[in-house]
């Protein structure tokens, strides 16, 4: 046993975050798959996996870290946890690619805000974690390059290995006290689901589906060229995810859905380089994953 991993799962538990084990030395979970489930224990009533399996009772942590020097893992979704990763570029990337860190600054600026001040790990690559608490009633999910590139994020359905933990790459290590600040309001509206459309009648013809897009486009046009400081970019990333269903559907084409948002976002004081580069990711993400219509 590794007083250190131990001691590292207990102060997480202790934070009321859900842990597990991870193999030694590495990021990948120590749990039985659904393969070779045994059906016992806590399986008896079905395959548990590791998220449904994370506790902070410091009695099965102790038990489980007493049989081998176990990384740690944090289950974000059950811990109320969103955390956002910082990665570093890779190996292949070209030598102004900016790192996560850089990036996220830089939409901090731009939302208005300084950088949160809250708890961060320095992951073994030499990229960061930020720690933020969920608001409650909002399932959060895992995203990658929604943000922006290099910046993911860990919530229901995702894991972060916990400070204390070291694979050959290298150790995680605490970066700052253990204070953990809410999501700030900006990020949370562009991680936030998407409202889903109400249900098209049954009958409902091809002109009855594009008179309600245009609909859509003309309110989140407003919505976005309404928005104040602080909170305009989100505004523009929001309303083009929302509207990119449209554009994927057929009902809207993808210029008339840039040219009424770039339009908007300009007209709420952003410039034309912040409102082009939010709407190409926003616009090119809810196209690819609106590509089925949803159907009464």
């Amino acid at each position: 046993m590794s007083e250190h991993l131990i001691r590292a799962a207990l102060d997480a538990a202790e934070r009321g975050w859900h842990v597990f084990p991870l193999r030694p030395g590495t990021k990948r979970p120590a749990l039985h798959g659904e393969q070779r489930c045994p059906g016992t224990g806590p399986c008896a009533d079905g395959h548990r996996k590791w998220e449904q399996r994370a506790t902070t009772d410091p009695d099965r942590i102790r038990a489980t870290w007493a049989r081998a020097p176990f990384n740690v893992g944090i289950a974000t979704g059950p811990s109320g946890l969103l955390v956002v990763d910082l990665d570093v570029p890779k190996d292949n990337s070209s030598s102004d690619t900016p790192s996560g860190v850089t990036t996220f600054g830089a939409l901090c600026e731009r939302a208005g805000h300084a950088i949160p001040a809250t708890y961060r790990t320095r992951t073994a690559s030499g990229g960061e974690h930020l720690y933020f608490t969920a608001p409650p009633g909002v399932r959060l999910t895992n995203t990658a390059r929604t943000v922006a590139a290099s910046v993911d994020t860990r919530a229901w359905g995702g894991y972060v290995v916990a400070a204390g933990s070291t694979t050959p790459a290298g150790p995680y290590e605490a970066l700052c006290g253990p204070a953990v600040a809410a999501v700030p309001g900006w990020l949370l509206s562009i991680l936030r689901p998407a409202p889903e459309p109400p249900e098209a009648p049954p009958v409902a013809t091809m002109g009855q589906s594009r008179r309600y897009a245009d609909v859509a486009l003309a309110r989140e046009a407003q919505n976005v060229a309404g928005a104040v400081h602080g909170g305009r970019e989100a505004a523009l990333f929001r309303a083009a995810r929302a509207l990119g269903r449209f554009v994927a559907w057929g009902d809207l084409p993808r210029h008339m859905v840039e040219q009424a948002l770039q339009e908007a976002g300009e007209a709420a004081g952003l410039t034309v380089a912040e409102c082009r580069s939010t709407l190409r990711s926003a616009l090119n993400w809810s196209i690819a994953h609106n590509q089925r219509r949803r159907t009464a």
